[in-house]
């Protein structure tokens, strides 16, 4: 579609509508941390970082000011035990429904990851994760889906185990698809990885979601493993 340049009379295209950034806070105790991380988030055109925050305190007024769509999350914040990070995860997804938690944090224990999912987080991700897959964990939780990276993801597989009576079991195609979300892949990403269409994703997706009572991608992993699916 074109529209009419005034001043020459002829036509003049319209331009493409800007992208709308995925706004992001950053909650870390380290000033320095959060700085690395504002520097390197916006290099990219669709991320901007509106608040930060070094307290549980600080991250619940942070976010209540901003209304960001992400918040990066460390687990251990300034003055508070090593695990204070988890009830400001339960704090933020209570108060504000639909907010996309990613952890973003040292430690790698299997217990911290499967509370962090438990307490509301859509992903997990260690320090040392390169600036390629956080931007995609990024990416993926402002979208809904769950984030974790290869660490994480087999936390979540070793954590939990046990059983699921015969009339909720999952198919083979349905545990393929599960597994693949268990890794962060999006529905697109997952249709590729299997041959599948998007919509066939989705459809499977939702069956397993209904099968193990979940309403959210992250809780799916999470139920999954507790029943020793993955």
């Amino acid at each position: 579609m074109s529209t009419t340049d005034v001043r020459g009379g002829g036509t003049a295209r319209r331009e493409p509508p800007a992208v709308r950034p995925i706004r992001i806070v950053l909650v870390d105790d380290h000033s320095i941390m959060r700085q690395g991380l504002r520097a390197v988030l916006e290099r990219e055109e669709d991320l901007r970082v509106v608040g930060e925050a070094g307290s549980a305190a600080e991250a619940i007024a942070a976010v209540a000011a901003s209304r960001p769509q992400v918040v990066l999350l460390d687990l251990k914040l300034a003055s508070g035990p090593q695990t204070d990070g988890l009830e400001v995860c339960r704090r933020l997804c209570a108060d504000h429904p639909g907010i996309g938690v990613l952890v973003l944090t040292t430690f790698a224990e299997d217990r911290l990851v499967v509370e962090s999912v438990q307490a509301g987080a859509r992903g997990y991700v260690v320090k040392d994760v390169d600036t390629t897959e956080l931007v995609r964990a990024i990416r993926a939780v402002s979208r809904g889906e769950s984030a974790f990276d290869a660490r994480s993801a087999s936390a979540m597989v070793r954590s939990l185990s046990g059983g699921m009576p015969d009339r909720e079991r999952l198919t083979d195609r349905e545990l393929d698809v599960l597994r693949l979300l268990a890794r962060g892949l999006s529905n697109r990403a997952i249709g590729t990885e299997l041959f599948i269409s998007e919509t066939t994703v989705k459809f499977h997706v939702g069956n397993l979601m209904r099968k193990l009572m979940v309403s959210r991608r992250a809780e799916a992993v999470y139920a999954a493993t507790k029943l020793g699916l993955l």
